[in-house]
């Protein structure tokens, strides 16, 4: 074996949500995402991956709530907190575009020292920060 290891990538992480299509649509159009995949499992569920733009980066598997305990926690996954982080590289442009989009900013943007930031909440109500950082490129 030659070459450099490749080392673990984290590929997916699961939000649950009330509905496919809704979140799908949320995702797509408000926040810019490309649909990776969209596969009927059979049993009524089905496989839905949706990936920032371009297919850069870690995606969200869109898994569709069963039952109580899993329905309580839609927008709940994290606890109030910010649980999620959406770097760009044009922060006016996304802000502009996720505005007119209906997203909901909790707060207007802040330029910090690590860089352009603004707190907003999908449909469900998780928390997010829309995040240009300061030297960082994305």
């Amino acid at each position: 074996m030659s070459g450099t290891p490749q080392l673990p990538t984290l590929a997916l992480v699961t939000l649950v949500v009330d509905d496919y299509d809704e979140a799908v649509d949320f995702y797509t159009r408000a926040l810019g995402f490309d649909l990776a995949e969209d596969t009927d499992r059979g049993d009524g569920s089905r496989w839905v991956v949706v990936r920032p733009r371009g297919g850069q980066g870690t995606g969200l598997l869109l898994a569709k709530a069963k039952g109580e305990a899993q329905a309580a926690a839609v927008g709940a996954q994290t606890g109030g907190r910010v649980g999620f982080f959406l770097y760009t590289d044009d922060f006016a442009r996304d802000h502009a575009h996720m505005t007119a989009e209906g997203v909901r900013f909790l707060e207007e943007p802040r330029h910090e020292p690590y860089g352009s930031v603004a707190v907003f909440e999908d449909l469900y109500g998780n928390r997010w920060d829309l995040l240009q950082p300061a030297t960082a490129t994305v």
